[in-house]
Parts: structure tokens; C-alpha cells; sequence
């Protein structure tokens, strides 16, 4: 029964992550020199995510309409290198999330919500 329902889930959110897809996203658009600018911004920042996670599907949408590159981490898999390094890091797997790189300093931010308003406060027009 929990792996029917454990398919059932994965595959629901696989069907929302095609769709997501499908639906077109409007990106801002910038000059080269402000793109170079976001991008080199946004290097210091990677999406922790699951794949098929509606939460974590909106957070992708904000980053594809805010028009940045942002790597994007699996820490679904269990014993995975970035779901061990955010346990080791804040105690918790929980995504959304989003490691932020300020030189020496690590911060992590979770929730959608906080996610969606950094990013557009960072990036939005």
C-alpha cells in the first residue's frame, strides 16, 4: 500500500512538472549587461529541490520568469551527496530551499513564499 501510494504521489507530480513545463512563463527581459549582471549574481545560489515537489515546481517558475541561471540540487535521493549536505547543514530536509553563497558566509533559506520574495526582491524588475 505506501509504495502504491508513493508511485501514485511521484507520478501525480511528474504529470504537474510536465504541465508546469508546458505552460509558458513570462521572462523579464534585460540588456546583455544586465543579464551578465543577473547571472553572475545568481551563481551564488542553488535550488534545493524534488523534482515533482509542487512547492519546489513554483520556485523553478519564479527562477525561469525572473530569467536566472540557478543550479538546481536533487536532495531527493536517499544517501544523495546534497540532501546529506543539507541535513549536515540545517539539521532538516525540507524544500524548496535555497543556499545562498555570500563569500565565506552560507545562509539557507526554506519556504516558497520567503524563496519567491528574495528572488523577486534580488532579481525582479
Amino acid at each position: 500500500m505506501k509504495l502504491l501510494l508513493k508511485t501514485f504521489r511521484n507520478g501525480l507530480g511528474a504529470l504537474i512538472a510536465l504541465i508546469s513545463r508546458l505552460i509558458p512563463v513570462k521572462k523579464i527581459k534585460r540588456n546583455s549587461q544586465a543579464q551578465e549582471a543577473a547571472n553572475t549574481k545568481a551563481k551564488n545560489i542553488e535550488l534545493y529541490q524534488f523534482f515533482a515537489c509542487p512547492f519546489c515546481i513554483m520556485s523553478r517558475r519564479v527562477i525561469r520568469g525572473l530569467n536566472i541561471k540557478i543550479i538546481t540540487r536533487d536532495a531527493q535521493t536517499q544517501g544523495g551527496v546534497y540532501r546529506e549536505e543539507m541535513m549536515k547543514e540545517t539539521g532538516k530536509v525540507q524544500v524548496p530551499c535555497l543556499k545562498i553563497t555570500d563569500g565565506n558566509k552560507v545562509s539557507w533559506m526554506f519556504e516558497s513564499a520567503d524563496i519567491k520574495a528574495y528572488l523577486e526582491q534580488e532579481f525582479g524588475q
